[in-house]
């Protein structure tokens, strides 16, 4: 017990690790202020290093409930990176691999965290920027320090100096969850390997009384041990049960919040877990009082912490860029200098650096000078840069695909990405792309994809060609389509979601049926196109939606223009012609749960084509598909086609549990011939069509089940999709 002879006595505080359980250290804090508690030192461990290092900074707990309240926990703690924040490219990436692992010397291995922590330090830096200029942790309103672990000696480092953020991320680096931090030449991880409640320190710092607050785990049973992580934290958690037994006669007032519903992820329970902390700590609410009565209470100005909006960058300097030249480092950042930028750009041009991954973390430091700030910017970059990435896909076109990614890094230059996609299944496909991204400058790509498909389709598919002779009654098709695209082009960026680009493009486009044959001749099969075609081609692109599939807000637009000049012709009646198209959407969220979206997109051709294998084809469900194909609800894939079309469509998506959709969509249409050139176009749509769906949101990608139905066909179709589409 503490001693009641000793007038103001140093008062410390000590918070042990215990992930999301360590929120109950907010409920704690607020109950000692409530009893006038003055603390005079505050130390933890991993959780408890985040709150305790935000409390020494001068926030309330108050504060810091409503800091964590408003707290998204995946995203801080998944890295997830905002859509905006990566390039064209990079989202392709993203939007289509379910695993990617280092491959380096054709060799597998794993990552050393499933996080690197970057939007914790985001977050840290933010909160803390009013501190930026103490690297002793003493000079903070509250002494404050933390412990983390040196992975390499299994020794505990004491952490009361240098850059905060960095301290506070090496602390809570979670093994497994987190990769560990690079911290002065000593990789750090997660303090509670070695002190997960460091009594014994702050009782060195000469603190008479100390307080603990205590949410660590317990030994359970094996009926709790299910998983790997659960079986981790019981190992990690036989040397911590052992050495509280000493720690806690250590500390004089001992607060165990009643933690025991909860694990270290139960985040989204946080509300609960602050309020155990607050009645815990109400139980020695009289010890607590006590305390404070001894205590001769100096007068603490209250710190006002002002927001940060913007920040003016008087200088930058790059450290660690052993691969990657300065101008891509700054193009990414996307901000130059002497400028003042705001903070939401200052972090979209962190999180642009992140998005490239290639860096396993991006460190950085805003020394405040001249009533600015000079940036050091300390970057770790990858080791690896072969990566073996791979997803799975279904849906009613394609079918069944297993994606096996080759990605290589650094290939020419230092800033390029040669990648490589087998699709093996129902249907083979492949896709090479080598982009070299130059940052502020025009960048260079290279592709070249083949797709393949064969599909039921309506005659009038064929009803142009030559091959559909008069005497053949059918009512359907069977094609067998196949496209060989390949494609030089240079392109820019502007603030990562605007894209202009133009190049060149050679297709071989092959298109057959076997439900057409000519007997007399025995042919096999009925070739409506076998032609290579060569244009010139131009693009303009903006995309700010947050998400691909299931947007909530942004907008997005895509036109794109292709003039075919040549053709090896295969029916020997080739023209130049050209097409024209674009699509363009718009999604809000009016609340919370609902979203709304709508769309258009047209196209048309220009010039005469005799041949109809260019045209576009409606109906179906699905992304990303090739040439002119596009989905149509109420009618099945490619059931409509013509050399000109308009197309609209009104989405209300309600999101009934966290990732689980409901989703109604009405679509409209006119499909036709020189639509534009008739004014048909304006007129009432011809087509219209319905559906109903789910979709459940998951590693692999979206899960999508979809009624449809067209009430002017009085047709309808159940369509089927899993995992992201490629």
């Amino acid at each position: 017990m503490f001693s009641q002879e000793k007038k103001d006595p140093t008062v410390g505080v000590v918070l042990s690790g215990g992930g999301a359980k360590g929120l109950a250290h907010i409920g704690a804090l607020k109950v000692l202020e409530e009893a006038g508690v003055q603390i005079d030192y505050i130390g933890g461990t991993s959780m408890g290093a985040i709150i305790g290092s935000l409390y020494a900074a001068g926030y309330t707990a108050n504060e810091l409930d409503s800091i964590f309240e408003s707290t998204n926990f995946e995203i801080l703690i998944q890295d997830e990176i905002p859509r905006g924040a990566r390039t064209f490219y990079e989202r392709k990436d993203a939007e289509k691999y379910a695993i990617s692992l280092p491959f380096d010397d054709f060799k597998i291995s794993f990552p050393s965290g499933l996080s690197r922590g970057q939007n914790i330090y985001n977050m840290i830096s933010r909160l803390t920027l009013h501190h930026a200029d103490k690297s002793n942790f003493k000079e903070l309103p509250i002494p404050f320090f933390c412990v983390a672990t040196n992975v390499e000696t299994g020794e505990e480092v004491i952490m009361d100096s240098g850059h905060l953020p960095q301290a506070v991320l090496a602390s809570s680096a979670i093994p497994t969850l987190f990769s560990p931090i690079l911290v002065d030449g000593k990789l750090l991880t997660d303090g509670g390997v070695v002190n997960n409640f460091p009594v014994e320190e702050m009782r060195k710092r000469g603190a008479d009384i100390i307080i603990g607050v205590d949410v660590q785990d317990s030994l359970t049973d094996r009926n709790e041990l299910r998983t790997v992580f659960e079986i981790l934290t019981q190992i990690s958690n036989f040397r911590t049960v052992k050495d509280m037994e000493e720690k806690i006669k250590e500390t004089d007032v001992y607060i165990v919040p009643p933690i025991t519903p909860f694990s270290v992820m139960s985040f989204d329970r946080g509300r609960k877990i602050i309020d155990a902390g607050e009645e815990a700590a109400r139980s020695s609410m009289e010890q607590l009082k006590n305390i404070a009565a001894e205590q001769v209470i100096e007068t603490r100005e209250p710190l006002k912490i002002r927001e940060v909006d913007s920040l003016y960058i008087s200088d930058i300097r790059v450290e660690g860029n052993h691969s990657y030249p300065r101008a891509y480092v700054l193009g990414k950042l996307r901000f130059r200098y002497p400028s003042t930028v705001s903070y939401k750009d200052f972090v979209l041009g962190i999180n642009n650096l992140s998005a490239t991954g290639n860096f396993d973390r991006v460190n950085y430091k805003l020394n405040p000078i001249n009533g600015g700030y000079a940036m050091e910017l300390q970057l770790e970059e990858k080791e690896s840069k072969t990566f073996l990435q791979m997803g799975l896909h279904y849906d009613d076109l394609y079918k069944s695909g297993a994606l096996i990614n080759f990605t290589k890094k650094s290939s020419l230059f230092t800033n390029d990405v040669a990648s490589f996609d087998f699709v093996l299944g129902d249907n083979f496909r492949y896709n090479f792309e080598y982009y070299w991204d130059k940052g502020f400058y025009w960048s260079v790509g290279l592709r070249s994809r083949y797709n393949s498909f064969d599909k039921s389709v309506g005659v009038d598919f064929a009803e142009n060609t030559s091959e559909m002779r008069s005497d053949i009654n059918v009512n359907r098709l069977s094609i067998d389509y196949a496209d060989l695209t390949n494609h030089v082009y240079i392109e820019t960026l502007f603030e990562q979601v605007f894209s202009i680009g133009l190049g060149a493009e050679h297709k071989f486009l092959e298109v057959t049926s076997e439900t057409i044959n000519d007997v007399e001749t025995t042919i096999p099969s009925t070739v409506f196109d076998k032609s290579n075609y060569f244009s010139a081609f131009s693009y303009l692109k903006f995309d700010s939606f947050d998400n691909k599939y299931l947007p909530g807000k942004g907008f997005y637009f895509n036109g794109d223009f292709h003039l075919y000049f040549l053709s090896s012709d295969y029916h020997e009646n080739f023209s130049k012609f050209s097409i024209v198209k674009g699509s363009l959407g718009y999604a809000f969220s009016p609340t919370s749960r609902i979203s709304a979206r709508i769309s258009a997109g047209t196209g048309f051709h220009i010039g005469n084509n005799e041949n109809n294998s260019l045209d576009f084809f409606l109906g179906g469900y699905g992304n990303d598909f090739i040439n002119n194909i596009f989905p149509f609800y109420g009618y099945d894939f490619l059931e409509l086609s013509a050399d000109s079309y308009i197309k609209s469509m009104v989405e209300v998506d309600y999101e009934i549990f966290r990732k689980n959709h409901i989703i109604a969509s009405a679509n409209f249409a006119n499909v036709e011939d020189n639509l534009y050139s008739t004014g048909d176009w304006i007129s009432m749509p011809d087509y219209s069509g319905y559906a109903l769906g789910y979709a459940l949101e998951t590693f692999m990608g979206p899960l999508e089940v979809k009624y449809s139905y067209s009430p002017d066909a009085r047709s309808s179709h159940w369509f089927f999709s899993l995992g992201f589409w490629f």
